[in-house]
């Protein structure tokens, strides 16, 4: 019996063993969805304490655009106004943040520096990064006409919406 391909398998993300395989035949898939499990409530807990509000009451997109993209945040109760005010501080200074090229917030959130950061830092003059509230919360508006700027945009949002798992087409 030839056990290669399981093996191999094994060594592959968890969505490509999701989806290649019967998970009941890899000896070691708890330990890889527990992994997985694991770092989701890391990415969590650091996006909390770095935004300033808790991930389980608010709904984040990240939408790509012909010019760039949006990040957009809102508290998921339309009560909840602290959530609401939260989201609002944050993402104001996350627009002000990264159009003076600083990306330590998801940096400090992903425990990584994510696709399109070094390409957006080097061209952060040719980027625009506008604040505008919502009913509930916020979004950043960004927009670009520099192709390879734009490019760095979309990664950086696509590795968001992997990351917060929100969802959005990519």
């Amino acid at each position: 019996m030839r056990t290669f391909p399981i093996l191999l398998l094994c060594a592959l993300p968890l969505a490509a063993q999701d989806t290649a395989m019967d998970p009941t035949k890899c000896p070691m898939h708890a330990q890889h969805m527990a992994e997985a499990h694991a770092g989701s409530a890391d990415l969590d807990r650091r996006g909390d304490e770095t935004m300033g509000f808790a991930h389980d009451r608010t709904a984040h997109h990240f939408l790509l655009t012909s010019d760039g993209g949006v990040i957009q945040v809102e508290a998921t109760d339309p009560a909840d106004t602290a959530s609401r005010d939260q989201i609002r501080g944050h993402l104001a200074g996350i627009a002000t943040q990264f159009g003076a090229g600083d990306f330590s917030a998801p940096g400090q959130i992903h425990d990584r520096v994510l696709p399109g950061v070094p390409e957006m830092i080097q061209r952060k003059a040719a980027i625009s990064w506008r604040y505008e509230e919502t009913e509930r919360g916020g979004r950043v508006v960004i927009s670009t006409a520099d192709p390879v700027a734009k490019a760095a945009v979309q990664d950086f949002l696509k590795a968001q919406i992997a990351d917060h798992r929100t969802g959005d087409p990519s």
